[in-house]
């Protein structure tokens, strides 16, 4: 893993704020030339610390307002089953947020929907039709008083 410098960090902070910078203002807020940001962004990407850059939209104004932190524990678990499961996770658009952790629990996900109709017909089609399920607990965020994407560097 390389080591972060003071640009690199810099670049990243202005990017995570807003992806759209233009190179030129990334490059006077660091203190750098823009040929020197442009290719510190691409090695950064190349090495994977900067994965992608996106826009953030507002889920209850974008029709999905409704959002639920669900707790999946898997009756059986190896290397293949757990890769399995991710896969599929990967692939259901309600799903914003797949981890797999430690404890009671063998993955925590975050899932965005229209209603609790939605979400119903979300957990009947991807967990009671695959039998490796054996719980799932739903919590309903009620409020959000911090949604951050940013790592500050």
């Amino acid at each position: 893993m390389r080591e972060l410098d003071r640009i690199d960090r810099g670049i990243l902070n202005i990017l995570q704020e807003d992806a759209s910078t233009p190179l030129r203002e990334i490059a006077e807020r660091v203190h750098s030339s823009v040929a020197t940001c442009q290719r510190r962004i691409e090695k950064l990407r190349a090495d994977g610390v900067l994965v992608k850059a996106v826009a953030l939209v507002d889920r209850a104004l974008a029709g999905r307002p409704l959002t639920v932190f669900v707790s999946v524990e898997l009756e059986k678990q190896n290397t293949d089953i757990l890769k399995q499961f991710e896969h599929r996770m990967r692939s259901e658009p309600e799903v914003m947020s797949c981890y797999e952790v430690a404890g009671e629990f063998d993955f925590h996900l975050i899932v965005t929907v229209e209603s609790m109709e939605e979400y119903s017909a979300f957990t009947r089609r991807v967990f009671t039709s695959h039998h490796n399920v054996i719980n799932v607990k739903s919590l309903f965020a009620m409020n959000c008083s911090k949604f951050e994407t940013k790592l500050t560097l």
